[in-house]
């Protein structure tokens, strides 16, 4: 090969790895203070670089079950562990997060295993770059990058954020941006405003989005009536995803179409910590499990919802809700507006009959 061919060779393998990589690790803002292991939970979008299954993807983030990584990408779970993910093809991972030094970062998780003629750069890759090798080598106290040893666990310190955007608690996906995309575009498709989005990335200009670019997006969460004293408080849920709790006792799901409102019902699996899943019955209600609602002529009806849980119990919590559209001051003024004007002709009707008599 030529020394020509050959520089056009590489010239073209940069072009496509900035093209499918995150052009930089990003650091997002997090300065919420934590408390003794506390954690909030993050997105991260990963596209790895080559043909792979759920079942790697899993494996390579920590993830402990499938159902997880399904709940977060909205897939049935009927999905197999061997259902390939084609190369460049993206995924949600869902992960913990905990703030430190003004950044978030993984909370000691994933954990990567090193083998035989691995390097930093290498694992970094695997990764889709959404880390840099010397930011691994910084948080494993490697002093040498080059000098590492097979069989060492590293930890790969993704970048998220815990903080509250506006006074709400939200979920941060870590976005990465697709060729061809525009803040406005990406704060139309999730709900946010583009002053929001380039507030939170430390964008003064729009015009700096890159492709590749990892863009903290805040998710909305749906409303819920879990307590401030349940072990999964606060549970936060967004758009299009869903999640195990209660030991697995319980799965809730978030959808716009349902007014934010998070629906929970039985998950009919096996609880990872119970023999058996504790009773979902509401204790004001001799009928209704979470998840049931009162069927109701009239514009009132009662659901029982889930309200967290703790070490023996799942709490439960009765819902009243209005079904019924009440008339707007509009159409009342119209209708009022029609009774005056039904008199006043009805008037005139009979002043033209007198006349006639």
């Amino acid at each position: 090969m030529s020394f020509s061919n050959l520089t056009l060779l590489l010239t073209l393998t940069l072009l496509i790895s900035t093209l499918t990589a995150p052009s930089s690790a990003a650091t997002l803002n997090c300065t919420t203070t934590p408390s003794a292991n506390s954690t909030c939970q993050s997105l991260i979008d990963f596209a790895p670089t080559n043909a792979t299954t759920l079942n790697a993807v899993k494996t390579l983030f920590n993830i402990t079950h499938l159902r997880t990584l399904l709940g977060a990408n909205n897939l049935p779970l009927s999905t197999r562990p061997d259902e390939p993910v084609a190369a460049n093809q993206k995924l949600r991972i869902p992960f913990s997060c905990r703030c430190f030094n003004g950044s978030g970062v993984s909370y000691r998780r994933p954990q990567y295993i090193v083998k035989a003629r691995d390097g930093l750069d290498y694992i970094a890759s695997l990764f889709s770059r959404l880390v840099t090798f010397q930011e691994i080598a910084q948080v494993n106290g490697i002093p040498d990058p080059d000098k590492i040893e097979v069989g060492q666990e590293l930890w790969i310190p993704l970048p998220c954020s815990c903080d509250k955007v506006d006074g709400e608690e939200v979920v941060h996906y870590g976005h990465v941006v697709d060729p061809g995309s525009s803040v406005q575009g990406i704060a139309e498709e999730y709900g946010v405003t583009q002053e929001t989005l380039l507030r939170i990335n430390g964008m003064p200009d729009p015009n700096e989005l890159k492709a590749g670019q990892v863009l903290d997006v805040p998710l909305k969460a749906c409303a819920s009536s879990v307590r401030n004293d349940s072990i999964d408080s606060p549970l936060l849920v967004p758009n299009n995803t869903y999640v195990f709790t209660a030991y697995n006792c319980v799965k809730c799901q978030c959808s716009s179409a349902n007014n934010w409102t998070l629906q929970c019902a039985p998950s009919n699996l096996n609880s990872t910590l119970w023999t058996t899943c504790p009773s979902m019955q509401c204790q004001d209600s001799n009928q209704l499990y979470i998840g049931n609602t009162t069927a109701s002529s009239t514009c009132n009806q009662t659901t029982c919802a889930y309200g967290g849980y703790n070490a023996k119990t799942i709490l439960t919590n009765l819902v009243a809700q209005s079904n019924c559209s009440t008339p707007s001051i509009a159409s009342k003024m119209g209708l009022h507006s029609w009774s005056w004007s039904f008199v006043f002709v009805s008037i005139h009707l009979a002043l033209l009959c007198l006349h006639l008599l």
